[in-house]
């Protein structure tokens, strides 16, 4: 089998209005208005692969990746580093793998082997230790109002907790009594400002505050991430557990060393994922997975990583599902009671909605040799 020619479809997919920020919060901005670029790797057979990038990747760097896979058997290519070549075994093997549009084009790889040996994603990661996978539902900046309706969409949904996006000027103890009194406490919520509490101070005046409230599960990313004296401060000072958001092992190592977090919000290909949950795993930390309002592709591989990632108990957030207008996807993730279901079929096990492709695509383009 051999990839005969790559195309790439340029996509805008709006959020739908009111599900991620309240205007009062955050003014327009247009974020959804960037673009990413939908993959199908196709081949000398009938199969194909599939893979979704992040938003604001540049063409040039989407069609290097291309040309680096064209002529290739994707069952020769180590899953690990799929641009490399393999070593004699002298050599060292480097700890990230990279490149051009890699974690797009990686997600294609092991959708396009995962269809030739009629297996799913997660059994080419090692198997799934779980038939279901954990998930809450997320807001962006909303006042009170717009968060308690809000949360009782998600209660509508099954979801048993909510992740919120927030900053220190906004009313934080109204929000979560808002939320408090529509679902009670046991409506658990992740509070990530990225960083935008400031300081070690000021985080601990108001996780005080908010530990009164009742509801919050977790404070993630609270000043910045640099700042590891700040985090030893705020570690020491509240009784919330800490997390930070990390896509790298060293960065994970540095903040297990300093003692500073109590689990992870942790990122990385499908192949770096599990990389950075083994290294929690190992640090004898739980995780959960971020995202980033993306689409179906993306969000369907990232329930492959979370099932074969055994440390991986926390809920994750599959953020596109509620916020865009569309998936991309024939059928969209279920979410039922706060699980998904670990996809069974080969590959990732979505399928592109050709029509709603069409609906949403600015560009079209096929690289080939």
């Amino acid at each position: 089998m051999k990839i005969t020619n790559v195309e790439i479809c340029t996509v805008i997919v709006p959020t739908i209005p009111g599900r991620v920020h309240s205007p009062e919060c955050v003014p327009e901005t247009g974020w959804d208005q960037v673009p990413k670029h939908i993959l199908r790797l196709n081949t000398d057979t009938e199969l194909i692969g599939l893979g979704e990038t992040g938003r604001g990747m540049s063409i040039e760097e989407v069609r290097e990746g291309a040309r680096l896979l064209l002529g290739k058997d994707p069952e020769a290519l180590t899953l690990q580093n799929i641009y490399s070549n393999r070593f004699d075994g002298a050599e060292t093997f480097p700890d990230i793998a990279k490149g051009p549009a890699y974690d797009a084009f990686e997600m294609a790889v092991f959708d396009l082997i995962g269809h030739a040996r009629q297996l799913p994603v997660h059994a080419l990661l090692g198997g799934a230790v779980r038939d279901r996978v954990r998930a809450d539902y997320w807001m962006g900046q909303q006042t009170p109002e717009d968060g308690k309706r809000t949360v009782e969409r998600a209660l509508e949904h099954g979801f048993k907790g909510i992740k919120i996006k927030c900053k220190i000027e906004e009313p934080m103890v109204a929000r979560l009594e808002a939320m408090r009194e529509v679902a009670g406490v046991d409506f658990k919520v992740t509070v990530d400002p990225n960083e935008r509490f400031c300081t070690a101070e000021q985080t601990i005046e108001l996780a005080h505050q908010l530990e009164a409230v009742g509801n919050v599960e977790v404070f993630e990313d609270p000043i910045p991430k640099s700042d590891l004296e700040g985090y030893i401060k705020i570690h020491e000072a509240i009784n919330l557990p800490v997390a930070m958001h990390l896509a790298q092992g060293p960065d994970i190592i540095r903040a297990v060393k300093a003692g500073v977090v109590d689990c992870l919000n942790l990122m990385g290909s499908l192949v770096g994922f599990q990389k950075n949950a083994a290294t929690a795993r190992a640090a004898g930390l739980r995780c959960w997975h971020g995202s980033g309002n993306d689409l179906g592709i993306v969000d369907t591989s990232y329930l492959h990583a979370v099932a074969a990632a055994p440390n991986c108990t926390m809920a994750s957030d599959f953020v596109g599902s509620w916020t865009r207008e569309d998936d991309l996807i024939v059928e969209p993730i279920e979410f039922v009671d706060g699980y998904a279901p670990t996809p069974m079929r080969p590959g990732l096990g979505c399928a592109l909605d050709e029509a709603a492709l069409t609906r949403y695509s600015q560009a079209h383009e096929i690289v080939s040799a």
